[in-house]
């Protein structure tokens, strides 16, 4: 109110509570009323929960990145900044005011990266640099460095989104080469011996270049993430119009109950995409496994087909050939459709003008012969897309499955696409095969495993059960607005809840009262002792004490598997919360 009154208007961003109790992010902007002296205040507030939320699963994916990552508003001013950045410099991103981050550049490297940040600015192209960092503590490192520009619909330049990836190693190998050539030149009069040291000097450094390298590749398969980060928040804030438009046409007090379900399904069915993008991008950066289930290939192709038409445009025509039903295959589904999607999107990038997609599922026990592998037999589902394309040429064929390998313009395309469908068939325990001919077309055959049960490996979703008396459940949760929500859904479910915030208390909580817990739910993701570490050593003290596991983003998870406990994956619902209990607990049955 004492800023309201000085400047005029004042805004905060706080929690707020309801009337019933619970809690909302919202941003509250506050001016007097005036009539001669102040007469009162007026306040807006404006709910903010799904933009928080978005927020934060941002910044769950900019901390996976090895490098900087900042974002600067339409002039060039940075805005923000993620943690590596922040721990690196010793800068907070509000102390990065008038460019700057500029001043944090090597002396010598200044002036070019001055010039070429105000080059892009006036042009709006793409920012790229090598050039060095200073530390907090004084030192410099090289960083490659990319900056995209982000645009409304009206072609605007709203923000940049920049990327800086630690290159030091690299530009020290280069240099200890070219020394070594210079050297060697210079040694090539001297004795046997001598070039005999040479030589071994060479070799340690061509090892030291190649591991340099092996950083190298996947520091650029995070540089492809960080040009996909401005796609996935456009879709992020898709989804999250859709979710705010409904709330607030929820708020209406005359809405007919009719009205009111559409609202709270669109709602829940936005939130499942949005938990589906992030799968996909946890599961490209191997932060979370595959999750393999029996599904129906032809069912799922012919429910996609809308969007892959969407995607290949009104000129070219697909056909969809099933010949076989049902055809049960075991695989992780939303990887299959991305593994569709992106060849279907190879297939539309081949085709010039008006042309055609067919789309063939059948059963076959036998993969041919490919890549230096012996034909294969067994039970399996082929995926043939034939397109009218333009072909690959027979010397590019053998590259085609590379990581940034692509045979499109330059601007077109990562060459991320087929080595994530070779990577899913490999992973599925199957196969694919490219067959090209220039000026004919392309085919891509993908071979699943076939199983034969064709009926789902998952249990569709329920409503959520009270139970009268569930059981007590011991709650491991270091995120206090999780935490609360999941004791507040349990107790909803009849059951009683305990809540500790490490994997320690849990521990403490169980050794004083042995017999007082009748199952354990835990997030997987904490400080100390993960969640994973926590029920194995429950398995080995406490064996009858089942365990559920729960989490949205875990590099323990992708490298060593449930190894046996049940896991709920966030975000996740009360019906789904209560049928993992009633499986693992036979009094909540």
């Amino acid at each position: 109110m004492q800023r309201a009154l000085r400047t005029g208007n004042a805004l905060d961003d706080r929690w707020h509570i309801r009337a019933d109790g619970s809690r909302f992010w919202a941003s509250g902007l506050m001016m007097p009323l005036r009539g001669g002296a102040a007469a009162g205040f007026v306040k807006i507030v404006r709910d903010r929960t799904a933009e928080l939320a978005a927020e934060r699963r941002f910044g769950l994916v900019t901390s996976a990145l090895p490098g900087f990552v900042w974002v600067a508003d339409a002039d060039g001013l940075v805005v923000d900044t993620n943690e590596r950045f922040r721990a690196y410099t010793g800068v907070e991103a509000g102390a990065l005011a008038d460019e700057g981050w500029l001043d944090r550049i090597h002396p010598d490297d200044a002036s070019e990266v001055r010039t070429r940040w105000a080059r892009s600015m006036q042009s709006g192209e793409v920012f790229r640099s090598r050039h060095r960092f200073r530390s907090r503590d004084g030192l410099y490192r090289c960083f490659d460095c990319q900056a995209i520009p982000e645009r409304d619909e009206a072609g605007r330049i709203v923000h940049w989104l920049a990327i800086c990836l630690d290159v030091e190693d690299e530009a020290r190998a280069r240099a200890a080469l070219e020394r070594l050539n210079l050297s060697l030149e210079h040694q090539a009069t001297q004795s046997t011996a001598d070039l005999a040291a040479a030589i071994e000097d060479l070799q340690d450094e061509i090892a030291a270049r190649r591991r340099t390298e092996d950083a190298l590749r996947q520091s650029q398969k995070m540089e492809a993430i960080g040009q996909l980060t401005g796609g996935v928040a456009h879709d992020f804030n898709n989804l999250l119009t859709v979710i705010r438009s409904s709330v607030d046409l929820l708020r209406k007090p005359d809405l007919s109950r009719e009205r009111h379900r559409r609202y709270l399904d669109a709602i829940a069915q936005t939130s499942e995409r949005a938990a589906a993008l992030t799968g996909q991008l946890l599961a490209f950066a191997r932060r979370q496994p595959l999750q393999p289930v029996v599904f129906d290939v032809a069912e799922r192709l012919q429910n996609g087909a809308e969007i892959l038409r969407t995607t290949l445009g009104s000129r070219i025509r697909l056909a969809i050939d099933l010949r076989c039903g049902p055809c049960p295959a075991l695989a992780d589904p939303h990887q299959f459709d991305t593994a569709v999607l992106n060849v279907v999107v190879n297939a539309r990038d081949a085709i010039s003008g008006d042309g055609h997609v067919t789309i063939t599922v059948s059963e076959t026990h036998i993969i041919p012969a490919r890549r230096h592998h012996a034909e294969q037999n067994g039970s399996f589902i082929k995926v043939s897309i034939r397109d009218s394309g333009s072909g690959i040429p027979k010397e590019q064929l053998a590259h085609i499955f590379e990581p940034f390998y692509t045979t499109k313009p330059s601007g077109v395309g990562t060459g991320l696409g087929l080595s994530q469908v070779i990577g899913f068939a490999k992973q599925s325990h199957g196969d694919i095969t490219v067959d090209s001919t220039v000026g004919q077309g392309t085919t891509v055959c993908l071979y699943l495993p076939k199983v034969d049960d064709a009926a789902p490996a998952t249990l569709p979703e329920e409503p959520a059960a009270a139970h009268s008396d569930g059981g007590s459940i011991l709650v491991v949760e270091d995120n206090d607005m999780v935490g609360d929500f999941a004791a507040q859904l349990l107790d909803d479910l009849g059951f009683r809840t305990h809540r500790v915030v490490s994997g320690q208390a849990a521990l403490e909580s169980l050794a004083r009262n042995p017999g007082g817990y009748d199952a354990v739910f835990s997030d997987i993701v904490m400080p100390g002792i993960s969640g994973l570490e926590l029920a194995r050593t429950l398995r080995e003290r406490m064996p009858n004490l089942p365990v559920v596991l729960t989490t949205g983003y875990s590099h323990a998870l992708a490298d060593e598997g449930l190894q046996g406990f049940a896991l709920l994956k966030k975000p996740y619902s009360a019906g789904t919360l209560s049928r993992v209990l009633r499986q693992v607990l036979p009094r909540a049955r």
